[in-house]
């Protein structure tokens, strides 16, 4: 009898783990083959593309259209200024919020719940659009690369990550080193931050795809000079230039001679700006869920 519930049991088990498997490769095929169709794309012949009918792979491969987006000087330019700008904002968004977060783990620190309740109002109410585009106005952000910077230096939700990530490391290890006279700062850089690889992981993944995947800065607070956007308001306009013809005019004779589209010059930029932080995560992969669950448990 026993045997019989047992087998029945294992038979139910075995049944629900396959449902389970049918149901999450649907998923997963749901969300990957979008991504792999535009890749397909991009690689294939833009006007043997034109005709339909490419799901899996390149029907006729061809590379004209990524030589068609770096020939651009204005997408190389673009593309500078992401790099520029999500390397010094992630650097500079770390860095600040993380040296703020360490006096604010300190219990003993005078005034600490009134700055915490400060903290707290920012991150459920802003002043709103217009009031923030008159404060960078006044502040001569408008049409300045410190646009993408300044205003991202230091990010609340982040700081109560870090908080209750200095929690967890022992005090024991910061008073011997007061006895040995080492100050806050000293502390602060040398014990505190080689401690802290899995929250910076984190927090630098967080902030690093939020400035690469930014177009909204570049599309209003750069108005007048074309040379400051980022590839991903570049690639805003593109996909929403009627015909493209704007976006077509900026290529050469010699490369719009060759078999390039409107349609796949955007595919082969869609690919670009997704491949370096797809290239990046798999590194911060690691750190990415301890950060997340220590962050999770409490302020």
């Amino acid at each position: 009898m026993r045997t019989r519930i047992k087998n029945k049991h294992t038979t139910v088990r075995l049944i629900f783990d396959i449902i389970n498997y049918i149901i999450m490769i649907m998923i997963c095929f749901l969300c990957l083959y979008p991504v792999w169709y535009v890749v397909v794309n991009s690689f294939n012949d833009a006007k043997d593309a034109m005709m339909g009918g490419i799901y899996w792979w390149p029907r006729q491969f061809s590379l004209e259209n990524y030589i068609a987006v770096f020939s651009d000087s204005r997408v190389v330019q673009a593309f500078k200024i992401t790099f520029g700008k999500t390397l010094i904002g992630t650097v500079t968004n770390v860095f600040f919020t993380a040296i703020v977060a360490y006096p604010l783990s300190k219990q003993n620190l005078i005034g600490r719940k009134y700055y915490m309740a400060f903290g707290m109002v920012t991150m459920f109410f802003n002043g709103g659009m217009i009031p923030t585009f008159i404060l960078y106005k006044n502040l001569n952000l408008l049409n300045n690369f410190l646009v993408y910077i300044i205003p991202t230096a230091f990010n609340f939700f982040n700081l109560l990550i870090f908080i209750n990530f200095f929690k967890e490391i022992p005090l024991s290890l910061e008073e011997s080193a007061k006895l040995d006279g080492a100050n806050d700062l000293s502390i602060f850089f040398r014990i505190i931050l080689p401690l802290c690889k899995p929250v910076l992981a984190t927090i630098t993944l967080f902030v690093g795809v939020a400035q690469w995947n930014d177009y909204f800065g570049g599309l209003m607070y750069i108005t007048t000079r074309t040379d400051l956007e980022p590839i991903q308001t570049y690639l805003y306009r593109m996909v929403t230039q009627v015909g493209s013809s704007q976006m077509a005019g900026s290529i050469s004779t010699s490369i719009k001679a060759a078999s390039t589209t409107s349609t796949s010059i955007k595919l082969a930029t869609m690919v670009i700006t997704t491949l370096p932080i797809c290239c990046v995560y798999p590194f911060l992969q690691k750190y990415f869920v301890k950060g997340m669950l220590i962050g999770a448990v409490k302020e």
